[in-house]
């Protein structure tokens, strides 16, 4: 049977429940489609999942850290069980709220199973074929597995398969040296596990400035982390220890041997079985939806959210697809996705705050550039919990004294980021936090005084 709604959803990740929701609440007729998993990446592979297992190392690394603080714990051991288990329980709990909510929401109909498209309208999911005046595509990625020589013929993880080890890993592999690579390193770390990096770059983390990388190197070497950069020519073979990986660096052992492997070097989008072509839907050269500033496909009445698009690699990017889309068309409330200020935590600990652009991105644009910069040695609340690595960094337009961007690698960076952010989008110049009173001791009070420091560079 034919069944026909005003709108259908593809892909019950971040964005597409809540879309449902604010659509059913219009008085709309909605589909949602979802093949695998209700809640996406977050909650099953990405955020949830492991932000819980960052909390174990964290409370595992300070219960090791425990005379610093006047605690006596004797050795500190690790049940890697009961630690997946209390993983299993955060995202359980949250794919199993996101599946109430939306097959109890009033003009939704869930359909589970493979959505593909018959024609610009119809959507097929097994025996059910449907129709949309709007389609709304949310399908998510997956982890990217490069064609390196060797990687079919061993056993590997991906950040999705890692979730279900049951095993403590002896020596984890981490090939890739960016933000969800670091992330399992120093975890498994704390675990653990011995760990070694391999990173094909000269640094790790590319993206961000040198003086951030070369922190965070420091940070994770001083924990024991082995990091092997300028890997020329990543290479695996079976080995009588579990999996060889051969990478030619500069300077260290040709190869490494581990147990285990995780392969942490990007991610693609999950748009290659969907059937576009037959909707006459464009993709990039990476299988990306191609979509406008209204998040809207070169088909008119489709539009595409959240990672498939590849306007934003995260949960928080995802969710505001959603604001966008909502906010056009329900509110007649122009909001673009150009309106968004580029922000994101990278959570190994201390964590990396960042927002807007970093000091070589604001020198490549000609900006003319003031600088503050504070080591967390000097501030009160880092110094007090004996958490006291890491900076802080903010970057200003010296001419409209705009704020260009910040980094905050230190504790409570991933919060304390969120001041200098609301001041960004409130386009208000420095001076604004600048003058600002915050609460003491708090690592956010400091933030005022680093932006009173700048210096002309």
């Amino acid at each position: 049977m034919h069944k026909r709604f005003d709108a259908i959803i593809i892909g019950a990740g971040q964005a597409g429940p809540s879309l449902a929701g604010r659509l059913t609440d219009a008085g709309m007729t909605v589909a949602l489609v979802e093949r695998k998993l209700f809640g996406g990446t977050c909650v099953n592979t990405g955020c949830m999942p492991t932000k819980a297992m960052v909390a174990s190392a964290y409370a595992i690394h300070t219960a090791r850290r425990g005379a610093e603080y006047g605690m006596t714990t004797g050795a500190v051991s690790v049940d890697f069980g009961r630690v997946m288990a209390r993983k299993e329980k955060v995202r359980l709990d949250a794919r199993s709220g996101v599946e109430k909510w939306l097959k109890g929401m009033k003009n939704c109909a869930v359909f589970e199973g493979h959505a593909r498209f018959e024609g610009p309208r119809e959507i097929r999911i097994g025996d059910d074929l449907i129709s949309g005046e709007r389609i709304f595509i949310n399908v998510g990625g997956r982890a990217a597995v490069p064609d390196f020589p060797g990687v079919d013929d061993v056993p590997y993880l991906t950040n999705s398969s890692l979730m279900d080890l049951a095993e403590l890993p002896d020596h984890l592999i981490v090939v890739g040296g960016s933000y969800v690579g670091l992330e399992f390193a120093q975890m498994f770390r704390r675990f653990g596990s011995d760990v070694t990096v391999i990173e094909k770059s000269a640094r790790l983390i590319g993206r961000e400035d040198p003086e951030v990388s070369d922190a965070i190197r420091e940070i994770l070497e001083k924990e024991g982390i082995r990091i092997r950069t300028d890997a020329e020519c990543i290479r695996f073979s079976k080995h009588a220890g579990g999996v060889a990986v051969g990478i030619d660096c500069t300077s260290g052992a040709p190869e490494v041997v581990g147990s285990h492997v995780l392969l942490a070097t990007g991610r693609q989008p999950n748009t290659d079985d969907l059937g576009l072509d037959k909707a006459g839907v464009k993709t990039d050269a990476r299988g990306y939806i191609e979509v406008d500033d209204s998040l809207r496909t070169n088909v008119p009445h489709i539009f595409a959210m959240g990672d498939c698009n590849g306007r934003g690699a995260f949960t928080h990017t995802s969710y505001n697809d959603f604001e966008i889309v909502a906010a056009n068309l329900i509110d007649d409330d122009p909001r673009r996705v150009s309106d968004r200020i580029l922000t994101y935590a990278l959570y190994i600990d201390p964590p990396l705050g960042r927002a807007g652009m970093t000091e070589s991105e604001a020198r490549k644009k000609g900006h003319k550039l003031l600088i503050g910069t504070r080591p967390m040695t000097r501030v009160g609340r880092a110094v007090e919990k004996g958490e006291t690595q890491g900076f802080m960094k903010v970057i200003v337009d010296a001419d409209t004294k705009d704020i260009l961007g910040a980094s905050i690698l230190g504790t409570g960076g991933d919060e304390a980021i969120q001041s200098i952010l609301d001041v960004m989008y409130a386009k208000k110049p420095y001076t604004t936090i600048a003058r600002a009173v915050h609460i003491h001791p708090t690592v956010s009070e400091l933030i005022p005084t680093v932006f009173g420091d700048l210096s002309q560079a």
